[in-house]
């Protein structure tokens, strides 16, 4: 079982590389061509459905409420695994990613990442701020954001949720954009977070909630916010694993 588990990892990763080398050169016409950022979530979706197919990876995409075609959102799921990813790419709405800087350091897909989508390092206050700062710039531009803001990986305990970081918050109060919760309920158990990263049976499923709208709110009452969009994730991943539907 371990072994063919290992064996379907190595082979998942095969096909994410090879994808990746097959998608690049289309990748580059957002990169080149700045007004064409759209393209950005379209290949993105290409890629991801694709991916999963051809990795032996049933998926499943709900839309609880319907999100306005032309309509800019924040989108932000849970943060179990690695997976989480390539899962957002199934994304029906074109976005971008807000996501930390260690991916810069991969050989081409580094450069793909910090052209495309928005990096941060957690561990630097400034850039922090400048993150806050690139991503109001991108609402202006006519973008839609994905923001995991758990700030990654970091629960202790899936699939309870850690305390959501303000930053996506922030941007959605300050231009009046909707928050979309997303839940993503049973990555954490197709791939967990230790080592070695062995690939589980099951269907990854991607959950996109009714949009919360930020009216209303100040950043006095950004707390009140942040549970709320909390809430709604936390209870769609209590029920998830509670029935083990996946």
């Amino acid at each position: 079982m371990r072994a063919g588990r290992t064996l379907h990892t190595y082979y998942g990763l095969f096909i994410f590389v090879l994808l990746f080398i097959l998608f690049f050169p289309l990748l580059l016409i957002p990169i080149i061509f700045k007004n064409q950022f759209r393209l950005t979530g379209i290949i993105n979706r290409w890629w991801a459905k694709v991916l999963f197919p051809l990795s032996f990876i049933p998926y499943r995409v709900e839309c609880r409420a319907a999100l306005q075609r032309n309509a800019q959102y924040i989108f932000c799921p849970n943060h179990f695994s690695y997976l989480d990813i390539p899962a957002m790419g199934l994304n029906p709405t074109n976005a971008i990613f807000v996501g930390k800087n260690d991916m810069e350091h991969i050989p081409v897909f580094g450069y793909m990442y910090r052209k495309l989508h928005i990096t941060v390092n957690r561990s630097s206050l400034k850039s922090r701020m400048n993150t806050i700062l690139r991503s109001l710039k991108a609402i202006e531009e006519g973008k839609s954001l994905v923001i995991f803001p758990e700030g990654g990986i970091v629960t202790p305990n899936p699939p309870h949720m850690a305390a959501f970081k303000d930053g996506a918050f922030r941007v959605a109060i300050e231009k009046q954009i909707p928050i979309v919760p997303v839940t993503i309920p049973h990555n954490w158990i197709i791939l967990p977070d230790r080592t070695p990263l062995r690939l589980h049976a099951g269907r990854v499923r991607v959950i996109f909630h009714a949009p919360v709208s930020p009216a209303g709110h100040t950043l006095d009452t950004l707390e009140t916010y942040k549970r709320e969009v909390f809430q709604v994730i936390q209870n769609e991943l209590t029920q998830c694993n509670s029935t083990n539907k996946h």
